[in-house]
């Protein structure tokens, strides 16, 4: 029978190689001309690699939470995280809230534009069950953010009832127009390759440096720079010569 430390290792490797894939494929269709063959094929690859490395790291996040200390037996003795339950939150239920965070912001996006005009699609049972699980587990970081007083539990929570928010406005909308579909696609698939860099940035930094991966600055670079990047493309959709921008 395989050990829950070894399943560990093999689900990290597979996010690991599936994660760096959306680390660099984000780039090209953020830089390069839009609508073109390249950016929908390079598009579709970065949305398929969200979508895998958001699953491994739901089962990451399970098998955390099913054995917190064997699975990170490098941060026993760390005085961060001595306490297992620290690793639960953190590496389990943490885990678990942004992974279902980035497989959301993938699929919104990729069927934002995918259904086009007939936007009644978009209200898919499986689109709308993907709402109701984010705020599920949005709900479950905060509250256990809460009761650990952790503050980064707390806070980036805050940005999943925002997703859902916005993506229910959207999928709502009783007539969205071209760019509408547009500024969904740029908000949610770039918000997905914030959910990757941070990861990278924070979970992969516990490897090197544990201390760090609690630190605010750490996980505020990908947001601000996404937050940057999502603004600048939205606006670049409305203005007049915007229509190089119209993918959809």
């Amino acid at each position: 029978m395989v050990s829950t430390h070894a399943l560990f290792e093999l689900l990290v490797g597979l996010h690991i190689a599936t994660g760096t894939i959306g680390l660099v494929t984000v780039w090209i269709p953020i830089a390069g001309k839009k609508g073109g063959p390249t950016h929908r094929r390079v598009g579709t690859v970065f949305m398929q690699s969200m979508l895998a490395t958001g699953f491994t790291a739901v089962a990451i996040s399970m098998t955390t939470l099913s054995d917190p200390t064997g699975t990170h037996p490098h941060l026993v003795d760390h005085p961060i995280f001595a306490d297992p339950q620290v690793i639960t939150n953190i590496f389990g239920w943490m885990m678990l809230y942004l992974a279902t965070l980035t497989i959301n912001l993938a699929w919104q996006g990729w069927l934002s534009l995918r259904n086009g005009k007939d936007h009644f699609k978009n209200r898919a049972w499986h689109n709308l069950l993907s709402q109701a699980l984010l705020t599920g587990v949005s709900a479950n970081c905060l509250i256990r953010g809460f009761s650990a007083t952790e503050p980064m539990m707390m806070g980036i929570s805050m940005v999943g009832f925002a997703t859902v928010g916005t993506n229910l406005w959207f999928i709502y909308k009783p007539n969205p127009l071209p760019t509408d579909r547009i500024k969904e696609h740029i908000k949610c698939l770039v918000g997905a390759g914030i959910s990757v860099y941070t990861a990278f940035f924070a979970f992969g930094a516990v490897r090197l440096l544990p201390k760090l991966a609690l630190q605010p600055g750490l996980w505020a670079v990908p947001l601000i720079v996404g937050l940057a990047l999502i603004i600048y493309h939205q606006r670049a959709v409305t203005r007049p010569n915007g229509r190089k921008w119209r993918i959809a």
